[in-house]
């Protein structure tokens, strides 16, 4: 046996010498990243960064080891663990489930030297996140010369499936994005965007909608709903069984929604002001005159969705600088209204990359949805980008249909000057959560003097408004606030149905609210189920009594209905 192992050992020798000699330059080349110097034509100076001599020595003898032993072990096993490998196409051709298991090998290490990295926070996840987008573009499942399964398919089919995939590549270039779903299935106001209502008012920015309520009776407060405008309104209303909107008319509220008007050239030169003075605060006036709240001492609930959850509150401070206090309640659904923590998103933002914003199009001009869109999709290039290009192109499969990608494919632009404001003064900047700091719609922002009661919601695997970042809202706000905190994503935990009986949410119940989500996480109780109840239990105490409900949409003369929900602005595509 021992005579074996040293036969083994003088094989693997040369072998061993090689990937050594091999490390020692991929280290070379990885250390010069981080040299300072800027390649030819780039005025910038590059981050600077040094590396763990002992986590790298950790590394290579990895390395080493795990090279060595793919030659004595079952690759297949080894490449299962990944699903883009875990076909058996992958593991009975040799050559793939090498090329599969080397690839995986590559992958830990890169990304293990990534983490070796001493640097400052910020370089240490932009290093990451490169090195995380390299790995999953040049997995070999995304290439049809090294794609088993791909390769399998086109044989079984005689070569179908490369012509039904071609014909899929050519399609998404003619509509300039990746296909995520069958968006032949869906269309808005068909089987999206159902829920019955009419656009009671519209200026250039948004049209209000008002939906036709489904029970006899209807709370005095009206709910108005702000969703974000980088994205189509229709997330809160999907499918009948998944809508936050019909679920809100069934309880009993008198529901409005903000539909956002996709913006053109027209529209090139909105400003954050334009939002806040003749959107935001336009919909609350409206929206109060029409359920009668507009007298002295009238009052609407309030609910915003991301962005939109941080244009309201910037509405209601302006409002309240102004002596004016609308709101009865304010929900706020994985809202950003302290930007010191934003996640995987940090890494873009810098004064470089804003100055060039501004340059580009901060006195006019438009930031083109799809931009946005392929920004997100790459925050989780594997799910979003990659499993859709194999799947569309190198197999010839039409991917299935599904609502919420529909949805996320229906690409909105945003005014320059608008998005440029925005990105400078609260992610780079973080000037909405400094009291007095900024001043919008000729009015000093100071969220503490919201006194409206507020429901705040984070989602716990949330990467586009991370837990704690949803979570700091409670250090800012001064009126008697809730926090649930959900599982699952951005979108998924939001829209979550209690019908559907999925994930679970967390409450304290003691109400406390210290300094850290993960104090506040230490005495809460999970509760199986959507959040949704426990928040339209909590939306009842604020809206007021009850009254009949109205018999016709808007309010005489002055607010008629204009054309049937969901209305065209939501139906211009970008």
């Amino acid at each position: 046996m021992k005579e074996q192992q040293q036969a083994a050992n003088q094989t693997f020798a040369p072998f061993q010498q090689a990937l050594a000699q091999g490390w020692e330059k991929a280290l070379a080349s990885f250390q010069s990243l981080g040299s300072g110097a800027a390649p030819a034509g780039m005025p910038l100076e590059m981050p600077r960064f040094s590396f763990s001599a002992p986590r790298l020595q950790e590394l290579q003898q990895q390395y080493i080891d795990e090279a060595t032993a793919l030659w004595r072990q079952d690759m297949a096993e080894r490449t299962r663990v990944d699903r883009r490998f875990a076909a058996e196409a992958w593991g009975s051709n040799p050559v793939a489930a090498f090329s599969a298991a080397i690839y995986l090998l590559n992958t830990r290490t890169l990304l293990g030297m990534a983490e070796a990295v001493e640097a400052d926070e910020k370089t240490r996840a932009r290093l990451r996140f490169a090195v995380e987008q390299w790995v999953a573009a040049s997995a070999p499942s995304n290439y049809i010369a090294f794609n088993a399964e791909a390769q399998k398919k086109a044989i079984d089919t005689q070569g179908e499936s490369i012509a039904k995939g071609i014909q899929n590549l050519l399609k998404d270039v003619r509509q300039g994005h990746l296909s995520m779903t069958d968006e032949s299935v869906f269309e808005v106001g068909r089987n999206v965007a159902t829920t019955e209502g009419a656009v009671v008012f519209e200026n250039d920015l948004f049209q209000l909608l008002e939906y036709k309520p489904l029970t006899a009776k209807v709370y005095e407060r009206p709910l108005l709903l702000v969703p974000p405008c980088i994205n189509k309104f229709y997330i809160l209303d999907l499918q009948p069984e998944n809508s936050l909107i019909r679920y809100a008319v069934e309880q009993g509220h008198r529901v409005f929604v903000v539909s956002w008007r996709n913006p053109d050239a027209s529209m090139a030169h909105y400003t954050w002001d334009d939002y806040i003075e003749n959107a935001a605060i336009k919909a609350i006036q409206v929206t109060r005159e029409i359920s009668g709240q507009d007298k002295k001492g009238g009052q609407i609930d309030t609910l915003g969705f991301c962005v939109g959850g941080t244009i309201l509150s910037t509405a209601l401070a302006v409002l309240a600088a102004r002596g004016e206090q609308p709101a009865a309640s304010v929900t706020l659904l994985t809202t950003l209204l302290d930007f010191e923590d934003t996640g995987i998103l940090d890494i873009f933002i810098d004064e470089a990359f804003v100055r060039f914003r501004e340059m580009q199009m901060g006195t006019g001009g438009l930031l083109a949805g799809g931009e946005l869109a392929s920004t997100f999709s790459f925050l989780r290039p594997n799910d979003l980008v990659w499993n859709y290009v194999v799947g569309n192109y190198l197999k010839g499969e039409t991917p299935p249909p599904f609502d919420l990608l529909y949805w996320n494919s229906d690409a909105t632009n945003l005014p320059g000057p608008m998005y440029c404001w925005y990105i400078r003064h609260t992610y780079h900047e973080n000037q909405l959560a400094v009291p007095g700091a900024l001043t919008v719609a000729g009015e000093p922002v100071d969220l503490g003097l919201i006194e409206a009661p507020v429901y705040i919601y984070g989602s716990r695997e949330d990467h586009i408004v991370p837990i704690g970042g949803a979570y700091a809202s409670t250090q800012l706000l001064k009126g008697k606030k809730r926090f649930v905190m959900g599982a699952s994503g951005h979108i998924a935990g939001v829209i979550n149905p209690p019908v559907k009986k999925k994930r679970s949410h967390w409450i304290r119940a003691d109400g406390k609210l210290p300094k850290t989500q993960a104090e506040w996480l230490a005495g809460a109780t999970e509760h199986p189920g959507s959040w949704w109840t426990d928040w339209s239990h909590w939306l009842k105490t604020h809206a007021g009594k009850q009254i009949p409900a109205p018999r016709s949409y808007g309010k005489g003369s002055a607010y008629q209905a204009i054309e049937p929900a969901p209305g065209r602005y939501v139906k211009a595509k970008a």
